[in-house]
């Protein structure tokens, strides 16, 4: 079973870690302006989803998650098997959750000054991305899952190609750009295509009316301080 909020990214690392895996499960939508017990219950220190529960026993947050899936389930290996390589990928996905998530969601929800420096060193992580995709991928290894397709880099990265554009659209600054990332945008086209992956993308008019009101919010909150 697995619980969840319908725009989280980190949520849907998850759902197409599953699906990768051709393992069936239960989705429970959570209300997070009213949490319910399971949720708080099974996961007592960040009351926060994603929450996978198998054989009833709770895992929470989503690399932890995808790990424990894919040692759980062997097939459709998602990490790399090779020792090197699959310590290459767990700093990648750290580079991409301190760097480019962290950075994206900071910069969303500031202004002014506080949102250039954000958008500055999200660019800057987006540089760096960029050449590792230059590095990595052409027009034989479209992922960075290298000869097995889409794997662990993929997923953790995945909700760029969503949920970034959105959140440019919304909060007022660009990052994403053709001509300067165009390794990275051809990968995101390529991930958009994926079988099991595009079904799961969200309608953009959805995604930024829910930024919106989080922007507000968050906006509202920081200005009543």
């Amino acid at each position: 079973m697995l619980l969840g909020f319908w725009f989280s990214p980190f949520v849907k690392r998850v759902e197409w870690a599953l699906k990768f895996k051709g393992i069936e499960y239960d989705y429970v939508e959570e209300d997070l302006t009213n949490k319910s017990t399971l949720l708080l219950t099974s996961n007592p220190i960040h009351k926060k989803v994603p929450v996978l529960l198998h054989n009833g026993k709770p895992i929470a947050e989503s690399l932890v998650i995808i790990e424990y899936i894919d040692e759980t389930w062997k097939r459709n290996p998602i990490l790399p098997q090779d020792p090197y390589e699959r310590a290459m990928a767990r700093f990648w996905a750290n580079f991409i959750e301190q760097k480019v998530t962290k950075s994206t969601k900071e910069a969303l929800v500031s202004q002014g000054e506080q949102q250039e420096k954000k958008v500055k060193e999200l660019k800057e992580a987006m540089d760096v991305v960029e050449g590792e995709a230059k590095a990595k991928l052409n027009d034989k290894t479209l992922f960075f899952g290298g000869g097995n397709g889409v794997g662990y880099v993929d997923i953790v990265l995945g909700w760029t190609c969503n949920w970034m554009e959105t959140i440019e659209e919304v909060g007022g600054f660009k990052v994403l750009d053709p001509e300067s990332q165009p390794q990275f945008h051809k990968w995101m086209a390529n991930f958009r295509e994926v079988p099991f992956i595009k079904p799961t993308m969200e309608p953009k008019e959805k995604l930024v009316e829910f930024f919106r009101m989080l922007r507000q919010d968050r906006l509202g909150l920081v200005a009543n301080k």
